[in-house]
């Protein structure tokens, strides 16, 4: 460390007004992180004038290159000036900043790409005539007559020429180039009925298409289920559930996976507020807290969701990215995605992810040895009649013989009446078969068969249970002979007294004590001896993080969840067929069935045909 401050001058610092190009290339460095910024801000100003379609193409993860090409509503020659000045929007009137429907409306994002790289805007009017203008490191160019049917190509090369500091901080082209893509899928999914493209023309020419997603038809909850699938994938879109709820105002739209389809990182977790894309930290810990009893510490739920509220009542002017927002009621919005993704994962019932029957499926298949007999070449019931008769031996004293050896190898011979079969075959888990490894029962359904682990799925019901009766009963306290002190800032201490009724609820009894500090005089009885203090520390760690804390309440889960363990049916005890089919049923009638308390699945499903394709038989 310098011996003196960096900041300590002799001579008394003076004030002076910046340049355009200097207030520029300092806005650019807020608005224009790396390409994927200006793709960003260059799509939300193509869907802000109504495009339908938009196209994006880059070079070099858009070091040299980014185009974007749209058909919407155009500029005119007067206006191309006026949008590379700074602050020059047409989203707002500046009367009222919290009245905003639009993506931009800072008026930022195209004089900041001007100043620190090759800008280019060629744009058309509905019957006017096309223009261009063009502006390298903050020189503008007189407007030019150019040629275009409609809409608007604004072209942007040499990214950062102007600044080639900025250079050393970008990442690798593929690193850039897959930044990109992210955007242009996030926007993608925020617009459902809008066609996108994108393309790689690093090589010149017209380059490789890289994602293509035609606008969608029909209502917004299929065309989202269509775009989903096109842009995540059909895995998603089969193993996610409709999501659609309202509270106080606020409406929460989308689709959420089940718990067996989870995955290992956060990759699959996309929040939309108005339909602008967030990274919103409250947000993303309501998704987790809503998944929270399913999944295990090291897997990350999958879902896109929609908040759609009055624009009043969320802020976005809180960074120039606009990635970031505030909520008027924080509370509200995290219990809304709570309270909605657990009533829809509670209706899915027992339901478990089509992927678990496809992994099986993947492990269990094997490389034909010989070739395959299909189903057009088998011999047909005489021609195996007369086969087996040839096959017997011919000799009268081989007669009585022979007709047991027709008997046995003649499937058509005396056939015995089919035996009816069970009702229970009925049932979405079917009919108990047999078990097998002291462990696994063998189910059939109707059209497949089931496999179930009887001790991951019994602990679930006896842990869905023990929270029923936790939830009718409340959370028993066991008072503390002596207070517990626990010393705190006032300003955590404030924090925690504020939460000081909901902790109540769950056993956990704090009162102030002067100060700072705070008197823990009852803690939850089920958790047994706690350390106080730490368990303290993590309550105010999640509300200071997060706003809301389920430390407490997940500690109480976790003690459920290790008593449903232990007072479930072990792995190795043999059961009866009217147990395994009283286990099946009650499968069926308790949500959250389809996974263990870790997010496993506890059945997996397979469809004959499913079977008859691992035998050939398709």
């Amino acid at each position: 460390m310098n011996a003196q401050s960096r900041k300590i001058h002799a001579d008394r610092p003076v004030i002076r007004q910046l340049d355009e190009a200097a207030v520029n290339r300092i806005a650019a460095g807020e608005v224009v992180e790396r390409p994927a910024s200006a793709v960003k801000e260059l799509v939300e100003n193509a869907l802000d004038a109504g495009a339908r379609r938009v196209e994006v193409a880059y070079a070099d993860g858009g070091k040299t290159l980014i185009r974007v090409t749209d058909d919407g509503c155009g500029m005119t020659a007067e206006d191309l000036p006026l949008a590379l000045s700074r602050h020059a929007t047409s989203k707002i009137d500046g009367s009222d900043l919290l009245n905003i429907t639009t993506f931009g409306f800072r008026g930022e994002a195209l004089p900041s790409l001007g100043a620190v790289g090759r800008l280019t805007i060629t744009s058309r009017v509905e019957g006017g005539e096309a223009a261009r203008i063009a502006v390298a490191g903050g020189r503008m160019e007189p407007v030019r007559p150019a040629a275009l049917s409609a809409g608007t190509v604004v072209e942007l090369r040499d990214l950062f020429y102007a600044t080639p500091a900025r250079l050393k901080f970008l990442r690798t082209d593929r690193a850039e180039a897959q930044a990109i893509a992210d955007v242009v899928k996030r926007l993608a999914m925020a617009e459902p009925y809008v066609g996108f493209t994108l393309r790689d023309v690093s090589g010149g020419g017209e380059g490789r298409v890289l994602f293509r997603a035609d606008a969608e038809q029909g209502e917004l909850f299929d065309a989202l289920a269509a775009r989903l699938a096109r842009v995540i994938g059909k895995d998603f879109a089969a193993n996610a559930l409709l999501i659609d709820a309202e509270r106080e105002g606020l409406r929460l739209t989308g689709y959420a996976a089940l718990p067996t389809y989870s995955r290992g990182a956060a990759v699959e977790q996309f929040l939309f507020v108005n339909d602008r894309p967030v990274r919103d930290k409250l947000l993303i810990g309501a998704l987790r807290a809503a998944y929270m009893d399913f999944l295990s510490r090291d897997r990350h739920p999958a879902a896109v969701l929609f908040i759609s509220c009055e624009p009043e009542r969320v802020d976005v002017n809180v960074h120039p990215a606009k990635a970031e927002v505030r909520f008027r009621e924080p509370g509200v919005a995290r219990g809304l995605i709570v309270s909605g993704l657990r009533h829809a994962l509670a209706e899915a019932g027992h339901r478990a992810s089509s992927t678990v029957a496809g992994a099986m499926l993947g492990a269990a298949r094997a490389e034909p040895v010989a070739p395959r007999v299909y189903q057009m070449d088998r011999p047909s019931a005489g021609a195996l009649r007369t086969g087996y008769a040839m096959q017997a031996p011919s000799a009268p004293e081989f007669a009585e013989t022979s007709a047991l050896f027709a008997r046995v190898v003649d499937p058509f011979a005396e056939q015995a009446p089919k035996r009816p079969e069970e009702p229970a075959t009925a049932h979405p888990l079917g009919a108990a078969r047999a078990q097998v490894h002291e462990n696994y029962i063998i189910a059939q359904t109707a059209d497949g068969i089931v496999i179930v682990d009887q001790h991951a799925a019994h602990e679930r019901l006896v842990y869905e249970r023990l929270k029923r009766q936790m939830a009718g009963n409340g959370v028993a306290a066991q008072a503390l002979l002596i207070p517990e002190i626990v010393e705190l800032s006032e300003g955590d201490a404030a924090r925690l007294l504020d939460a000081a009724e909901d902790l109540g609820r769950l056993g956990l009894t704090v009162e102030p004590f002067g100060g700072g500090a705070v008197a823990v005089r009852e803690t939850p009885a089920i958790l047994g001896p706690v350390d106080a203090g730490a368990l303290i520390r993590d309550i105010l760690d999640e509300l200071a993080d997060l706003g809301d804390s389920a430390a407490l309440q997940s500690r109480i889960e976790a003690v459920l969840s290790r008593m449903a363990c232990h007072g479930s049916v072990r792995s190795g005890r043999q059961m009866r067929a009217e147990e395994m089919n009283a286990l099946l049923r009650e499968m069926e009638a308790t949500p959250h069935s389809g996974q263990c308390n870790h997010g496993r699945p506890t059945y997996v499903e397979l469809k004959l045909s499913d079977i008859e394709r691992l035998f050939g038989r398709t």
